[in-house]
């Protein structure tokens, strides 16, 4: 995608967003223009975050809503910089209004853009969100219990089979269609528990988008 023509950045807020009811916990730690409108945040947010921009959004400042037009809410062409936020300044971002995804944005830091450098730019964070569409923090937290418990299971019949084939060297275990049924099926429900566990958060992913401007993307992008 092309770089987005250049514009004065103004000043850089360092801000905490800190994904709430979800353990553990689920963070990251942005640069981001001041001159950046919170329809812009809002993209940057989805793709520091891990969301897919499929739903609804808002943010709630100063006993105000601004986010998507069908929620009958402020529209978020609105700049950082017109709240003059103060160091350790907090608001609510809500992403997805069925799951309802709440974030808590604390504006850390306010620093001049130093030349040369590219923004946004992701400087921590800890863990992926999410899946998408998972009931929210509650049905999240029930599907990861779950998935860790069944998972035992799973790997105790794939170790077993590895056991067999490579230490006692049973060449044969495989040819057995009900072992190799029981091996494909445990891969197949360890594959789909990765939504839920081992799944990882890379900055330099998160930043190579940023680089390639898939905020501006998601900015718009929202299904219901």
């Amino acid at each position: 995608m092309p770089d987005t023509p250049p514009r004065q950045l103004g000043s850089i807020l360092q801000v905490k967003v800190h994904l709430l009811d979800v353990s553990p916990m689920v963070w990251r730690r942005l640069l981001v223009s001041s001159s950046y409108t919170l329809r812009e945040l809002h993209g940057v947010i989805q793709v520091a975050m891990g969301w897919e921009a499929t739903h609804l959004y808002r943010f709630f400042i100063r006993a105000v809503h601004y986010g998507s037009v069908e929620l009958g809410i402020e529209i978020p062409d609105v700049t950082l910089a017109s709240f003059q936020f103060r160091k350790n300044a907090k608001f609510t971002y809500d992403y997805d209004m069925g799951d309802l995804w709440r974030h808590e944005i604390r504006v850390e830091d306010e620093r001049s853009a130093k030349a040369g450098k590219r923004y946004p730019l992701c400087i921590g964070g800890k863990r992926a969100c999410p899946p998408e569409d998972c009931d929210g923090p509650d049905g999240y937290s029930e599907q990861t219990l779950a998935a860790s418990v069944s998972a035992y299971d799973d790997l105790a019949t794939m170790a077993e089979i590895v056991q067999r084939i490579v230490l006692n060297r049973e060449a044969g275990v495989l040819d057995d269609p009900e072992t190799r049924s029981d091996l494909e099926l445990a891969v197949d429900r360890q594959a789909d528990r990765e939504r839920f566990l081992w799944r990882r958060f890379s900055r330099r992913e998160i930043n190579t988008q940023l680089r390639q401007n898939a905020h501006h993307e998601l900015k718009w992008q929202q299904i219901g």
